[in-house]
């Protein structure tokens, strides 16, 4: 059955990295050799030799730069998960990032890590700019969800109606699993569920319209919709109360967040120093006793002890 896809025809340039107040820039310069004639294996060995000096000293490195977002997925890592690692004689610098940017600084070396992606983004992310970016374990996860504010059921599902999912290729999949999972749609055979958009769509029992939109605009202009998928941090960030959730996800693998580094970084001491404190029993205890009273029962926290 044929699908109607809505696309947002405004497109928005990602703001610039804020370095105020939590970052360090560092300026880089380069020097011309003027004798290359003369030293150009002299050269090689020693950057042979710094090189490898380079990747001793960054697996062993105690000052960790982390990509910050708006959300609470950095909140949890700065509340949470630093002072844990602090008492281990780890330094934190952040930089403020939307994740786009976080994962070109990672990529290039200008941050050590992401706690605010999952698989099916970052997955979408290498295939786009030839990453390399790899995850090392799941980070609790607030589920994304369906939100309406003209129906107050599930059941009122009708034909044509207009559904808000986001724009994104990761957060878009998810928003198609739900759908399936609700009945509302059934994706073809041997869908890559991280990859899920419309055109993997093989039955639209309601003949339902799909708007892609910016997953901030879905939440502040919901109205417009008969139904919207916010994603978790979307559903923080903008003070919507979860319990009002018509429907939430049902996190798979591809989309619990995750600690994210590049590859070059994942057998360092300190990105394992990082997996290791969201699996410690001291953060496990923290989660326990602030999820409800600090956070609403925000966050699903996953189960450590099945981690490969």
């Amino acid at each position: 059955m044929k699908n109607k896809i809505l696309k947002n025809v405004l497109t928005f340039t990602a703001t610039a990295a804020i370095l105020a107040g939590c970052g360090n820039s560092t300026a880089v310069t380069s020097q011309e050799n003027s004798s290359e004639d003369t030293s150009v294996s002299n050269s090689n060995a020693q950057g042979t030799s710094s090189a490898s000096e380079d990747q001793q000293s960054e697996n062993t490195k105690t000052n960790i730069v982390y990509a910050k977002g708006v959300g609470p997925y950095t909140e949890l890592f700065e509340e949470a998960i630093i002072p844990i690692l602090e008492k281990q004689g780890y330094t934190f610098t952040c930089t403020e990032l939307d994740l786009n940017q976080a994962d070109a600084a990672i990529s290039s070396g200008d941050a050590d890590v992401s706690v605010e992606q999952h698989l099916a983004y970052m997955k979408a992310y290498n295939e786009q700019a030839d990453g390399h970016l790899v995850a090392l374990g799941r980070v609790p996860t607030v589920p994304a969800s369906v939100f309406s504010e003209k129906h107050d059921s599930l059941d009122e599902i009708g034909d044509g109606m207009v559904i808000a999912v986001p724009q994104d290729a990761g957060n878009q999949a998810r928003a198609f699993v739900m759908l399936q999972d609700l009945g509302w749609i059934t994706l073809k055979d041997g869908t890559d569920y991280a990859t899920a958009a419309a055109e993997d769509v093989e039955e639209n029992p309601y003949n339902l319209e799909f708007y892609e939109l910016q997953t901030t605009y879905i939440a502040t202009s919901l109205s417009d919709f008969d139904y919207g998928v916010i994603t978790g941090s979307i559903v923080y960030n903008a003070g919507i109360d979860p319990s009002t959730a018509l429907f939430n996800e049902n996190l798979t693998d591809d989309f619990w967040l995750q600690v994210v580094v590049n590859e070059e970084n994942q057998d360092a001491e300190w990105a394992k120093a990082i997996v290791n404190a969201y699996q410690s029993e001291e953060f496990l205890t923290w989660i326990k006793e602030n999820n409800g009273p600090k956070y609403s029962n925000l966050w699903s926290v996953p189960e450590y002890d099945s981690e490969s």
